[in-house]
């Protein structure tokens, strides 16, 4: 496919970036530990964790973990929100030579086992909140080191003493587990500072992260990120997102809000490695379904850049408290996980004056692959150009390029695809082209300008007497309604058209009626496209990144 996209890259951004400029992950944090030592890192509850005590307990923690007689390259699972251990933990990891393995801190016993077995994870630090999950499969996969943490751990005293107590005895967060051999993550930090940290020996080429995808396929598995594809990916960022960090005063610091959760890659490469590469600051959100929480965490801050997903977006802008936060300083608002939604875009630019810039990309591309352009604040619609060295092309199911103007599957070709799923190579061989593109499963079209827009996954589509229906059209035109906050379009078997499109609605207004919706639609969309079946509900099932999930509807239904 010609490179038409590249005459349409912002005049700061170049076609091709050095993506090596780092021998690895660890490089570029090591870096960043010396040249913003003072500076603060994280902030939460009120706490400031400075880049300098990141490097400082991650050392201790990684001397700790390698006493524990772990080999280079063993995996190491972290299951915890975003709170200051997290991105400790993940620098001692990588600085001693294992495997980051991000888990979901909301799984079942069922799918948390099933990761831990899959990874062959030998340690896991996990937040005492969910230690009653682990206890349950600990008998049966071969994570034999615990390393437990509390969700005021690092906040110094006495917070820290407060915090946990109300934790544990006023909100009773804590189911009483029992895991023989534990030790406390404070210990294990204490216990590390009296052992000496040998540094590793990593490469680009070796392991930095498993990242377990969602499953909508089938098992759950665990994309192999090296750490050149995710040094890689933070540099196309970066350098994507120039136009709109040059409006940053000189000097400075960029603080972001961090509420996408860091076990996701997209909270993980765009909030944790990339600001730590431009020397910022996050500030974590622990729980950003608890929105008073948030915007409590988030009063008399100031800050430059939201990454976060439509629901979130769309949520923040409805919320009455949203006037008692400063927005004045935010040149940046990435969406990302699922489809932006034009009125959620709209709303957002009209209270914030910053446009959602829309990107795509997946656990098995670190995630950034496409992005629109951020210093144009008219929303598109589509996922934007392909980032720095990316290429994308359209496919059909022979894997023959498809003709401009027609629906294909988006594959991507580019540094920051992964090196193949974990032990699957039967997996990674039905997603991988002979000529290295990794098919997304998702399909997309490209106008005339090379920007590319999804229409749908393979598996969302729905087929209505032979007319293909993509739920995201549906859902962008409905969620346009006043009244209508958000909803979900799936398909049901129906006699006559085989499948029919049923929309489950949340309503902002509990008068909108079904009459009401039907003739909205009736204006809106062509017959075929029209729901058949109507549902109100008082919310939809979302994935703990707040992507709402089509798959749990319409196993429902």
């Amino acid at each position: 496919m010609e490179k038409t996209w590249l005459k349409h890259y912002p005049k700061e951004v170049p076609a091709i970036i050095d993506v090596e400029q780092y021998s690895s992950l660890v490089s570029l944090m090591e870096e960043s530990f010396k040249k913003y030592r003072e500076l603060p890192a994280y902030r939460f509850m009120g706490k400031v964790i400075t880049y300098g005590e990141v490097a400082d307990l991650s050392s201790a923690f990684a001397a700790y973990l390698q006493s524990l007689g772990l080999d280079k390259g063993d995996r190491v699972a972290i299951m915890m929100p975003n709170v200051p251990q997290y991105p400790v933990a993940v620098a001692a990891i990588l600085r001693a030579g294992y495997v980051v393995v991000n888990v979901n801190p909301l799984y079942t016993p069922r799918e948390l086992e099933h990761q831990l077995k899959d990874s062959g994870s030998k340690a896991i630090i996990i937040v005492e909140n969910f230690a009653s999950v682990l206890q349950k499969v600990i008998a049966a996969v071969p994570t034999k080191k615990i390393i437990i943490t509390a969700l005021g751990d690092m906040l110094g005293f006495p917070k820290s003493l407060i915090v946990n107590y109300v934790v544990r005895n006023v909100k009773k967060m804590v189911p009483a587990f029992e895991l023989p051999g534990a030790v406390r993550f404070s210990d294990a930090v204490a216990q590390g500072r009296g052992k000496s940290f040998k540094p590793a020996s990593v490469g680009l080429d070796d392991i930095a992260v498993l990242q377990y995808t969602g499953g909508t396929t089938g098992v759950s598995k665990g994309a192999v990120l090296l750490h050149r594809q995710l040094v890689a990916n933070v540099l196309q960022c970066e350098a994507w997102y120039q136009p709109a960090l040059k409006k940053i005063p000189a000097g400075e610091q960029i603080v972001t809000i961090c509420a996408l959760p860091l076990y996701h890659i997209f909270g993980f490469n765009s909030n944790m490695m990339l600001v730590m590469r431009m020397g910022g600051c996050n500030i974590l959100v622990a729980n950003p379904r608890d929105l008073p929480g948030m915007f409590k965490e988030l009063k008399g801050q100031k800050f430059h850049s939201f990454p976060a997903v439509n629901t979130l977006f769309n949520a923040i802008a409805h919320h009455p408290e949203f006037d008692t936060v400063n927005w004045r300083s935010l040149v940046i608002s990435v969406g990302g996980g699922m489809a932006v939604q034009s009125a959620t875009a709209k709303l957002w630019f009209e209270k914030t004056g910053c446009g959602i810039i829309e990107g795509y990309g997946l656990s098995e591309t670190s995630p950034s692959a496409t992005c629109n352009a951020v210093d144009n604040a008219n929303f598109s619609g589509n996922i934007g150009y392909p980032m720095p060295n990316t290429e994308l092309t359209l496919l059909d199911d022979d894997g023959n390029e498809v003709p401009m103007g027609t629906p294909g599957e988006i594959a991507i070709r580019g540094p920051q695809v992964m090196a193949g799923y974990w032990q699957r190579p039967d997996e990674t061989a039905k997603v991988m082209t002979a000529d290295g593109y990794f098919r997304t499963g998702d399909i997309g079209t490209v106008d005339a300008s090379g920007a590319f827009k999804i229409v749908d996954r393979k598996k969302d589509m729905i087929l209505v007497s032979g007319f293909n229906v993509y739920p995201n059209e549906v859902e962008d035109v409905v969620t346009q309604m006043p009244g209508i906050l958000e909803c979900a379009a799936v398909g049901v078997a129906d006699a006559k058209a085989g499948e029919a499109v049923k929309l489950v609605i949340v309503r902002s207004d509990p008068s909108v009626t079904e009459a009401q919706v039907r003739a909205y639609c009736e204006t809106q969309l062509t017959g075929y496209k029209r729901p058949k079946v109507i549902e109100f509900r008082t919310d939809l099932p979302k994935s703990p990144v707040g992507k709402i999930l089509r798959r749990e509807l319409r196993d429902k239904v």
